[in-house]
């Protein structure tokens, strides 16, 4: 897999969302918005953005709803590079991280990369996880009801129907 920017741009799906507002945010979305924008100064051009959706912890805790989105963009970047930008834009929202699946203000996960696929320790392509997760395939499925997972070739209705029912998502009130 080329990890290097390439001659044409490249499909990406991004999952974007948090359940603590960043330092000068209102809230977690307003805060996921303005790191959408500052990487569409740098890295990526949006071409479809999800609803916006409020959904329960995974795995469940006594933590604040997360606001989650998927958008779908086009970058120039390699898969590396990417990766490193999305790490870069958190931590400039204040991210810290400490311990796996606590609340957060801002978390930007690469979630499919051109179908590719890899098994890297530091780079796994699709999202390790994406396919068990109903805060990443409820907003896919607004922006790419086409998709399809590219290791398992299952869609993305396919995937919602299979996923565990105590996991609780409602599109968010505007």
């Amino acid at each position: 897999m080329s990890v290097n920017a390439s001659d044409k741009p490249h499909r990406i799906f991004l999952g974007i969302g948090g359940n603590l507002a960043p330092d000068g945010y209102d809230g977690p979305r307003e805060g996921a918005m303005a790191a959408l924008a500052a990487l569409e100064t740098v890295a990526i051009r949006i071409t479809a953005m999800s609803r916006w959706f409020e959904t329960a912890p995974v795995p469940i805790s006594e933590q604040p709803w997360f606001m989650n989105a998927v958008v779908m963009a086009s970058t120039d970047l390699g898969p590396a590079d990417m990766l490193r930008v999305l790490h870069e834009t958190e931590a400039a929202f204040g991210r810290q991280r400490r311990v796996r699946n606590e609340a957060r203000v801002l978390d930007i996960d690469l979630l499919d990369y051109d179908g590719l696929v890899s098994d890297d320790d530091a780079l796994m392509l699709p999202h390790p996880r994406m396919h068990q997760r109903a805060f990443v395939l409820h907003p896919l499925r607004d922006v790419a009801p086409d998709w399809t997972h590219p290791v398992s070739g299952l869609s993305v209705d396919e995937l919602i129907k299979a996923l565990p029912a105590d996991q609780k998502i409602r599109p968010a009130g505007d």
